[in-house]
């Protein structure tokens, strides 16, 4: 008795990060989406709230792109919103740096502001479309000067995957008639996501001697309402506690502005590049979409 409550009196002080290493908050980029072929826009937003509210999740973080604000797409915020979820600006038109210029990009993000700061549940957190800071220190230091100006904190993320690109082969098997193996669907969901985090997780443990509050990047698309409660009972099954992105953001990585242009593989990554890890090894296997077009094609997902 005496040397087990010792042995766990020692992994609570001298292992701390093995009890609380495994801290993550959901965000979801490009709201309001359109409607997709299995969902309207308006159903998967009332499906993710409610399975939201189900597995007692009480706030994640919507990164939206104001351009998409028709009638439903400002009443689907103002779901979000109401509902005790955080509104986040993710540029009006979702443009690249290098076609618009950096002016024309400021200015895509300031009028996102205008539009999104009158949304309940609005905070001036900005993510960068396609997590692209700029592809030289010019651009990406003027952005982050102006976004300093106007209040707003550079909204990162740790853990990238292609979740995007897996809804990109899901709806195109819906518009081709195919017959879907959705079991099997959820599970290659759940296994891609997850083998994200071990990957960004170990990179962070690397980079920082420390786990740090993970922000787990995510679409709002027809997917993440097919399989987020499945995806929540996973991580909770796995030992990892959900958390909101404001816990998520109190992590001092928050003021932690890496020096390098290595920026869209997410926060940790790029601290690690910039400690000089080699960018090979800061990339999993899985962010292309020919690996994940024959992956999906040898397991017959899609028929």
């Amino acid at each position: 008795m005496h040397s087990q409550f010792f042995y766990l009196l020692f992994n609570l002080v001298f292992l701390p990060n093995l009890v609380f290493a495994q801290e993550i908050a959901l965000t979801f980029d490009d709201a309001p989406r359109s409607d997709g072929n299995l969902y309207t826009g308006l159903k998967r937003s009332e499906i993710l709230l409610k399975k939201l509210e189900q597995y007692d999740v009480p706030q994640v973080a919507f990164f939206a792109n104001s351009n998409k604000l028709d009638d439903v797409g400002e009443l689907r915020l103002k779901m979000y919103g109401q509902a005790g979820h955080i509104i986040a600006n993710h540029t009006h038109s979702h443009p690249h740096i290098h076609e618009v210029g950096v002016e024309a990009f400021i200015e895509d993000i300031k009028k996102a502001d205008q539009i999104l700061q009158e949304l309940p549940g609005f905070r001036k957190w900005f993510r960068f479309p396609f997590l692209n800071e700029g592809r030289d220190e010019d651009s990406r230091d003027r952005i982050r000067e102006a976004l300093s100006k106007m209040g707003y904190i550079n909204a990162y993320v740790t853990v990238d995957n292609y979740d995007w690109y897996l809804e990109s082969m899901f709806q195109q098997a819906l518009k081709e008639h195919k017959k879907i193996n959705y079991e099997l669907l959820k599970e290659l969901y759940i296994q891609h996501i997850w083998e994200s985090i071990q990957f960004y997780h170990k990179i962070g443990l690397k980079a920082l001697n420390r786990p740090p509050k993970h922000v787990l990047l995510l679409h709002e698309n027809d997917l993440a309402a097919l399989y987020l409660d499945d995806l929540i009972s996973f991580l909770r099954g796995e030992g990892w506690s959900i958390i909101s992105p404001e816990e998520a953001y109190s992590d001092p990585i928050v003021d932690h502005l890496p020096d390098v242009l290595m920026n869209n593989q997410g926060r940790v990554a790029a601290i690690a590049r910039e400690q000089g890890i080699e960018k090979r090894n800061l990339v999993q296997m899985s962010e292309d979409e020919q690996y994940l077009e024959d992956y999906f094609s040898k397991k017959k997902v899609f028929r």
